[in-house]
C-alpha cells in the first residue's frame, strides 16, 4: 500500500499547523510544515543579505543552502539549516515577511517540493501549506482546505504576537493578512487555490479537535469507498480542548 499522505491547504490563521499536528498523531504519520521550509530559505537569504526582490540573487541562495529534513523523537519532521535545527529563529516578523517573498520564486518552490515529496512518499505524512493538494501531491484523495473569516484569523494571529511579547493592533494584523492573501492568490507559480477535489472546512467557530474529527470522518469515508481501510485510533478523550487545542480554533502561526 502506498504511503498515507494528507494535504491541508489554506491561508494563514486558519489553524493548519495545530490541526496538522493533531491529525498526524491520530494517523500515526509525521507532520510536515512546508511553511517552515520556506521560512528557512528566507532566513538563509537574510543572513546572506541578498536582495529579496532579485530572483537571480535568491536563486544563488539555493546554491549555498544546506537544508535537511529529519524525523525528531516525537515523529515530527524537523528542519535543519547548516546542520542545526532552526527552532524559533524562523518565526520572527522579519523572516515571515521574507518567506512570503522568496516563496513566490519558482526555483525555490521546485527545490522545496522535491524535498517534501521525498519525505512524505517515504514515511507518509500530513502536509500543510498553500499548494499541497494542487501542486505537491495532487494525486492524494485526502485533500482538505481550511478557511476562516479574515477578522477571526487576524485575532488569532494578534493573540500569538502578544503572547510572544510583540505589540500590534488587530487592524494592522488584518491588513497584513489581507496583503499576504492577495500575494498568495495572485502569484504566478503555485497560487493558493481550491477546487472540488478538496473537502472544505470553515474553522471560524471550530476548535482543533472538532476539525480533526471531521477530517478523520472524511478519510474513513474515502477509504471505505476505495476498500483500503487504514486503522485510525479513536479519539482518546471527550474533552475537545485537550491535547494542546485552543478554544479559538487554531494555531496562530501557521503558514
Amino acid at each position: 500500500m502506498s504511503a498515507l499522505i494528507v494535504a491541508i491547504d489554506g491561508p494563514s490563521g486558519t489553524g493548519k499547523s495545530t490541526v496538522s499536528k493533531q491529525l498526524a498523531k491520530r494517523l500515526r504519520v509525521p507532520v510536515l510544515d512546508t511553511g517552515a521550509m520556506y521560512r528557512t530559505v528566507a532566513l538563509k537569504a537574510l543572513r546572506m543579505e541578498v536582495d529579496l526582490d532579485d530572483a537571480e540573487a535568491v536563486a544563488r541562495v539555493l546554491d549555498d543552502l544546506d537544508l535537511e529534513l529529519r524525523l525528531d523523537s516525537e515523529g515530527e519532521v524537523e528542519v535543519l539549516l547548516d546542520g542545526r535545527a532552526v527552532g524559533q529563529k524562523i518565526r520572527t516578523p522579519e523572516v515571515t515577511d521574507a518567506s512570503s517573498k522568496v516563496s513566490t520564486y519558482g526555483v525555490v518552490r521546485e527545490r522545496m517540493v522535491a524535498l517534501q515529496r521525498q519525505v512524505a512518499e517515504r514515511n507518509g505524512a500530513v502536509v500543510e501549506g498553500r499548494d499541497i493538494g494542487s501542486v505537491v501531491f495532487p494525486g492524494t484523495p485526502y485533500k482538505f482546505y481550511l478557511d476562516a473569516v479574515p477578522k477571526v484569523r487576524a485575532e488569532r494571529r494578534h493573540r500569538e504576537l502578544l503572547a510572544a511579547g510583540r505589540g500590534s493592533s488587530v487592524d494592522d494584523v488584518l491588513a497584513e493578512i489581507l496583503r499576504r492573501d492577495e500575494r498568495d492568490q495572485k502569484r504566478e507559480d503555485s497560487p493558493l487555490r481550491v477546487d472540488d477535489s478538496y473537502f472544505r472546512i470553515d474553522t471560524s467557530d471550530l476548535r482543533p479537535p472538532e476539525i480533526v474529527e471531521r477530517m478523520v470522518g472524511e478519510i474513513r469515508r474515502l477509504q471505505a469507498l476505495a476498500s483500503q481501510p487504514v486503522e485510525i485510533p479513536p479519539e482518546p478523550t471527550s474533552d475537545l480542548t485537550e491535547d494542546g487545542g485552543s478554544e479559538d480554533g487554531g494555531d496562530h502561526a501557521d503558514d
